[in-house]
């Protein structure tokens, strides 16, 4: 940081100071005691505003340019200091210059979870983490609620005491923007734009802070929330579950070398040998009966197949009980029951227990 000040005797003749830290956002002109004559040169450079408090008060404020200290340029001070005949002789005052540039880049995040109010999830802790960049656009309000008396303020120090203001006034804004947790992942881009009408009323009424960019990196939530969120993602990809798992049955039957095993696989096959059956003549009671009548033992069933296709010890095939139908088709009973309540498998109800046709069966795989 360079700094320029000329005296001559005990007065302060120019007030200057030049910034090389690029960290600073405020800083008390050192006058080394002196007094401020009538006529004293102020220069105020671009990005720079000057701030005069005299015995704790504000007095006059100087945007970028040059002037001249005199009665006409000062009038706050001069009313403060009760000047009957106006600037006449020396005066003491504090002297801030201001830095009113953007300040980019700074950091924010959450250091305990907020409570977000989702109309899926309820309520809802969250962590939160960003950047953000900001400038001064109060000097007064600034220094008064952040800077304070600080003789130099810097970019750190700023940190440390907004970094809990910006988060509180973040979930604030998040609150009243009522964007579900659902879709926060994919608004990242557009959820800070979003936010800064919200945010900035309130740092530039409470702290004279415009927030020029606000980005949202990251919102994560508790592991059991984000379970939650991928079964209901997984459930929405699936869609309907009976024409999913008409879906896996095809696509098992077309493969033809899916490892055996998994439900889809285990309903193609026992599909696959129920086709079979009923395309053999009179079936297995068929065979049964031409043997009956011929005389002849019944060959000895076939043993069971492993998995769904153990279907050879039902008792007919035009008319299955649930649980014969549920091992045909390699799934639970309680399977079978629910598509018969929700319509998808049609099955005639005789007194307590249900039944299920041939041509039942081929609607619902169709």
């Amino acid at each position: 940081m360079g700094l320029m000040n000329f005296i001559k005797g005990q007065l302060l003749e120019v007030i200057e100071w030049t910034d090389d830290s690029r960290d600073t956002l405020s800083f008390r002109f050192p006058d080394d005691d002196k007094e401020i004559k009538r006529g004293a040169q102020l220069i105020v450079r671009e990005s720079q505003v000057v701030q005069f408090v005299y015995l704790g008060q504000f007095g006059d404020t100087f945007t970028p340019g040059k002037y001249s200290l005199t009665t006409d340029n000062i009038p706050i001070l001069t009313t403060l200091k009760s000047w009957k005949y106006g600037f006449e002789s020396p005066f003491k005052a504090d002297i801030y210059y201001v830095v009113t540039r953007i300040f980019t880049g700074n950091k924010w995040g959450t250091s305990n979870p907020v409570m977000l109010r989702d109309n899926d999830l309820g309520i809802v802790r969250a962590r939160a983490f960003g950047t953000y960049d900001f400038r001064i656009v109060d000097p007064r309000l600034f220094l008064k609620e952040v800077a304070g008396t600080d003789n130099h303020f810097r970019l750190d120090e700023f940190a440390d005491t907004m970094r809990s203001r910006i988060v509180s006034i973040f979930s604030e804004a998040l609150a009243q923007a009522r964007v579900p947790v659902f879709d926060i992942a994919t608004r990242y881009s557009e959820l800070g734009g979003s936010l800064l009408p919200l945010i900035n009323p309130v740092t530039t009424a409470k702290y004279g802070l415009e927030i020029t960019s606000f980005i949202v990196e990251n919102v994560s939530v508790p592991p059991e929330v984000e379970q939650a969120i991928d079964k209901r993602s997984s459930m929405s990809a699936v869609g309907n579950l009976n024409d999913y798992v008409k879906f896996q049955m095809a696509q098992g039957m077309g493969a033809g070398t899916s490892p055996a095993g998994g439900m889809a696989a285990e309903m193609a096959i026992g599909m696959s040998l129920a086709q079979q059956m009923m395309q053999q003549t009179g079936g297995i009671l068929g065979n049964q009966n031409q043997a009956a009548a011929s005389n002849q033992t019944p060959p000895s069933p076939a043993p069971p197949v492993i998995g769904a296709a153990a279907v050879g010890a039902t008792v007919g095939f035009d008319l299955l009980g649930t649980a014969d139908a549920a091992k045909l088709l390699g799934v639970s009973e309680g399977d079978v029951l629910s598509s018969i309540e929700s319509g998808q498998l049609k099955a005639k109800k005789i007194g307590a227990t249900y039944r299920i046709t041939r041509s039942a069966l081929e609607d619902f795989l169709k």
